[in-house]
């Protein structure tokens, strides 16, 4: 029998209770729910990174990754919102992230790099493992990528890349989002390929300082390549194009409004809401409030209003509201956005509103995009030294280029979900098949479910979604 590098034998099978596929937020915050609930309990991780609890979003290293909203905004405690405050000002008064004193604010209002926010989760967690250690319930993180899956009545069955087989009584979907710019597409423009990526600053410190450098998208993994190339040392032009030209604001700490949601359910379609969200806005702003303050009501119903509208209110929030709601609601933090707005100020950044339409031959080095800008008919190449993908998510999982997601797709065990956001679920998280089937052993959290919610990605929805489910696989 062949050893796989983690010493288990390729035809044999291990057994656990609990299979979580993804080992970022999601993942490790399931986990740790799952270990603080009474009951002896098995749980597996599969990871492919060499650490749980940081993923995608909180592998950064560099400082000036931040995370895009305070303390107060980001406990993964869903019992506790001052939770990351509390964790925060132990890890300060300890010595730790000395650059936090240069910043004026109370510490419920600093904005801690992301790499410092996965440590704080890496902490949670292994707090979790020695409280589950006392019924005797433990985490293992098997460090792999799952590239098949199969159920049958009785239990979920998995294949690792290394050829290791798993099988559980429930699996979990807890895959985290799909950069645009790290993820292979089924139907690939070649952007990526020829792309840096967004937080690769030793890639950009080999550019020519004074060289300009095309951006595609202008949210906010556009503000973390300009933070990325400041860093590096660029000096030169940033020319970033975006179908809508919108850049995030910046995210202040407003006071407190009326929730005007909750007080008038009668609210249900997206022209309804952008019409009452803008009444009170103008309210606020007459007050010498600021705007911001009415908008962060909305963020606590978004989910029901939502999943009670229809489709075609969908599509028209998607296309007509999404990207204000995105750059208003998805904010920048403070100094990333001072940064953007001093390089605007300087002429050194300019955003267009264009289309992407393709990448051209580029003789004698650098990269030659074509684009077509809002309300032109005709499309113009534009040259560069470097082209960096900030175009943000890929939701759409029949265009992800990994073996899980085409797998399940091709077996029908899940769903698009709507609009074609994520995959298709219960409210409890269960999937769906190809056929509307409600699976009894096949769950999904977290960014997948961003057809159900719309907003699925946030920490909180995040903590709120794995205590939920961690109550509901405790009764599988």
């Amino acid at each position: 029998m062949s050893e796989t590098q983690s010493g288990q034998p390729t035809d044999v099978i291990r057994h656990a209770d609990i299979l979580i596929i993804g080992g970022g937020l999601s993942g490790a915050m399931l986990a740790a729910q799952l270990l603080r609930l009474p009951g002896k309990r098995q749980v597996l991780v599969i990871e492919p990174r060499a650490e749980l609890g940081r993923g995608e979003a909180y592998s950064a290293v560099e400082l000036g990754h931040t995370l895009n909203g305070n303390a107060a905004r980001m406990s993964v405690d869903p019992d506790n919102a001052d939770d990351l405050t509390q964790w925060l000002t132990e890890y300060i008064a300890a010595g730790g992230w000395p650059e936090s004193n240069e910043q004026p604010v109370p510490i419920s209002e600093l904005f801690p790099p992301r790499g410092i926010f996965g440590l704080y989760v890496q902490q949670r967690l292994a707090e979790a493992q020695s409280v589950g250690a006392f019924n005797g319930s433990t985490v293992e993180h098997v460090r792999a990528e799952v590239v098949d899956l199969q159920t049958d009545a009785e239990s979920v069955r998995l294949t690792l890349s290394d050829s290791q087989r798993l099988q559980g009584a429930c699996a979990v979907l807890a895959t985290g989002m799909f950069p645009a710019a790290r993820t292979p597409q089924t139907e690939s423009s070649g952007l990526n390929a020829a792309a840096l990526d967004p937080w690769d600053v030793a890639a950009m410190q080999q550019l020519d300082p004074q060289s300009t450098v095309l951006i595609i998208g202008s949210g906010l993994t556009m503000v973390d390549a300009v933070v990325s190339l400041e860093q590096a040392g660029h000096r030169g032009p940033i020319e970033v194009f975006s179908r809508h030209g919108l850049l995030p604001h910046v995210r202040r700490q407003p006071p407190a409004w009326v929730d005007f949601l909750a007080e008038d359910h009668s609210i249900r379609t997206p022209r309804q809401l952008v019409r009452e969200l803008r009444r009170h806005c103008r309210d606020a702003i007459a007050q010498g409030i600021d705007w911001q303050a009415p908008l962060d009501t909305v963020r606590a119903h978004i989910g029901r209003l939502w999943n009670q509208a229809t489709d075609a209110q969908r599509r028209q929030f998607v296309r007509h509201v999404r990207p204000w709601w995105e750059s208003h609601h998805h904010r920048s933090p403070p100094l990333s956005a001072e940064l953007v707005e001093r390089l605007h100020g300087e002429g050194r950044l300019r955003i267009q509103a264009a289309s992407f339409k393709g990448l051209e031959p580029a003789a004698g080095g650098g990269v030659s995009i074509r684009i077509r800008r809002r309300a032109e008919a005709q499309t113009i190449v534009v040259r560069g030294a470097a082209l960096i993908n900030s175009s943000g998510i890929e939701y759409d999982w029949r265009r992800v280029a990994r073996p899980l997601p085409q797998q399940l797709l091709a077996r029908g065990l899940i769903r698009p979900g709507p609009l074609a956001l994520g995959i298709a679920a219960e409210v409890d998280g269960a999937v769906l098949d190809a056929e509307g089937r409600v699976a009894e052993r096949l769950f999904a959290m977290g960014p997948p479910l961003r057809g159900m919610w719309w907003e699925s990605t946030a920490v909180t929805d995040v903590a709120s979604q794995a205590k939920a489910l961690a109550a509901r696989l405790a009764t599988v």
